[in-house]
């Protein structure tokens, strides 16, 4: 039987925790969760207590030392995801033995693994910038599993990516070439892998084979980058998957007012999806060596 609980995750004054800090006094956020649900629907009940949180970019960005960023106060897509899903992570390998201190610790591993390569900080390269290494990376590790191919009306293509560098204004770090020359060797090894996505002319039918908590990835239309946009499926009322994402557009975390189908659609700078799935905590217990970064 499930059992409604509800878990304090210790957060600093600052909205930006970084990991180097090394006291946790100050605000207190709780999370109504529910134990004994599978890792997406935790996904979706943490998602959903963030609703209204503030759109905010490049909070990531702050430092010229590349550090683990904590904000649960405002997010992009990106971070907002990533959040949803550590939290989800963490909470599934407590659940049994939960503590503000546990859970929060077991929440900054996660979000280091799903945030950087091999789930280790080593310079901003080491940050997964591109959604499709992202994927990778985090598929490798386990932790989720791409399933586009297993969607109806899936293409295997390959996309050439090279946005980053091609737009070093937007980038100040890559004025660095030996920071530049990481990334580029990053695209080039993007450049070259091949991959399954749904078109936007199949998404309808593909939407209708998505399960809630989906990971959706929005592929661009533009060249040289590989995603624009992430978020959530989350069913409604309706009975369709709307996106559960942090929105520009909107200013703040929201679920999309239409089906994925329609907000892939009528995005024209979008050209289709990729999915990915969260996947269980293998015995839900993070080594604590692990935890310790050894």
């Amino acid at each position: 039987m499930t059992k409604l609980v509800t878990v304090l995750f210790l957060l600093c004054v600052s909205p930006i925790i970084r990991a180097q800090d090394t006291t946790t006094s100050g605000d207190l956020r709780s999370l109504t969760l529910v134990s004994g649900q599978p890792p997406a629907e935790t996904a979706i009940a943490i998602g959903r207590q963030f609703l209204g949180k503030p759109y905010i970019p490049n909070t990531l960005d702050q430092s010229a030392t590349e550090q683990l960023v904590v904000n649960l106060r405002a997010f992009d897509c990106t971070t907002y995801l990533e959040s949803v899903l550590a939290l989800a992570l963490a909470w599934q390998d407590v659940a049994n033995r939960p503590s503000p201190a546990l859970t929060e610790q077991t929440f900054r591993h996660y979000l280091t693994r799903l945030r950087y390569r091999n789930g280790r900080i080593d310079g901003y390269a080491s940050r997964l910038h591109y959604f499709s290494d992202w994927l990778r990376d985090n598929e490798r590790k386990g932790l989720i599993a791409d399933v586009s191919s297993e969607l109806p009306g899936s293409l295997t293509v390959a996309k050439p990516v090279s946005y980053m560098t091609s737009a070093t204004y937007k980038y100040p770090l890559l004025s660095n070439p030996d920071i530049f020359k990481q990334v580029a060797l990053t695209e080039a090894s993007l450049s070259q892998q091949s991959f399954s996505f749904i078109p936007t002319k199949n998404v309808r039918q593909a939407e209708a084979q998505l399960h809630e908590g989906d990971i959706v990835m929005m592929i661009a239309a533009r060249p040289g980058l590989d995603m624009k946009h992430v978020g959530l499926a989350v069913r409604q009322p309706n009975g369709r998957m709307h996106l559960l994402h942090a929105s520009s557009d909107q200013g703040m975390v929201v679920i999309s007012a239409y089906p994925i189908s329609e907000y892939v659609q009528w995005h024209k700078r979008l050209s289709g999806i990729r999915v990915a799935r969260l996947k269980p905590v293998p015995g839900s217990v993070v080594n604590s060596a692990a935890l310790q970064g050894k």
